[in-house]
């Protein structure tokens, strides 16, 4: 069988990373399907993606959906623990997800996981993707496991909602010194990454980090200068500033950043020592979307709680 043949499976296709790796392998004349669980989010790709629940209740149905399927990428994951959603559910979801493909047959799996994962770290984002990691190390399916730490693009979160703070608030806080550093990847390097490492089959784990460097001090005060809003940029201690993005959150009715999302970027977890994957600047795609980027608060919630329109873009 040719490989243009071969089905190619994307989770998330209809939302940030996944529409990126979809978009990638049809511009390659892939065949492409999406598992989601917007089933009902309007298609950006029409009749050329098609759409599958994920049924994680129902395994048998979901190996049934992944039959045929060549290469599974996977980018399902939670933020943070909600009474609607939490890390250990997703946990328990993408086993079963794993476990489907591999009786369903498919060759290779694709895995968006983060920066420095730890099975003993005290995050759970960062403990439950060590823990699937491990997994799919041990399934036996040929794997590429991508660790990226923060994703930008025309429909993301946090570059979007630092920009908006800065046109909004008469100072911009960050937790303690703010010395903290980050490795900002574009989605569509991302996605090019993935489709890349669907046509190998060598295992590989893969820091998918970009070409540039920032403190969160620097992140903001770059942005900051970007868009021509520059604000001062105050060190406040941790709790401080999550009571602020407590307000934010409570005002769009969001969760716009969490304890454990504070912490975890002040001990520096978001940041490795590897070459870059990406060749795409923060800065140069910053400056070529100044006029709009943060305009519109992003709602973590809203995208998930709200299936049917399509995502914002920056």
């Amino acid at each position: 069988m040719q490989d243009e043949q071969k089905i190619h499976a994307v989770t998330g296709g209809f939302g940030f990373s996944g529409k990126y790796i979809a978009q990638r392998l049809l511009a390659e004349g892939k065949t492409v399907i999406t598992l989601t669980n917007s089933f009902r989010r309007t298609n950006p790709f029409g009749g050329r993606v098609q759409a599958f629940p994920f049924h994680f209740d129902a395994p048998q149905e979901l190996t049934k959906s992944l039959r045929g399927v060549s290469v599974l990428y996977n980018t399902y994951w939670v933020r943070f623990n909600h009474r609607c959603f939490t890390h250990e559910e997703a946990v328990r979801n993408t086993l079963t997800l794993f476990a489907a493909a591999k009786e369903a047959g498919v060759e290779r799996v694709v895995h968006v996981s983060i920066t420095n994962p730890a099975e003993n770290s005290p995050l759970e984002y960062f403990s439950g993707k060590a823990r699937l990691e491990r997994a799919l190390i041990e399934s036996g399916l040929s794997y590429a496991i991508l660790r990226p730490a923060v994703i930008f693009g025309k429909e993301d979160i946090l570059v979007n909602n630092i920009t908006w703070a800065l046109r909004r608030l008469p100072a911009f806080p960050v937790f303690g010194d703010g010395k903290y550093r980050l490795r900002p990847i574009h989605v569509d390097d991302l996605a090019a990454l993935a489709v890349q490492q669907g046509k190998e089959r060598e295992n590989r784990i893969i820091d998918a980090v970009g070409p540039e460097i920032f403190t969160y001090r620097e992140l903001a005060e770059t942005l900051g200068q970007i868009i021509g809003s520059r604000r001062p940029v105050l060190s406040v201690p941790p709790a401080f500033g999550h009571a602020v993005g407590w307000i934010v959150g409570r005002i769009f009715g969001d969760v716009m950043i969490t304890r454990e999302e504070i912490k975890g970027l002040m001990d520096n977890l978001l940041y490795v020592d590897s070459p870059a994957a990406g060749a795409t600047k923060l800065t140069e795609w910053a400056a070529a979307h100044s006029e709009t980027l943060g305009l519109c608060y992003t709602s973590e919630l809203s995208r998930r709680t709200e299936r049917e329109g399509e995502y914002q873009s920056n």
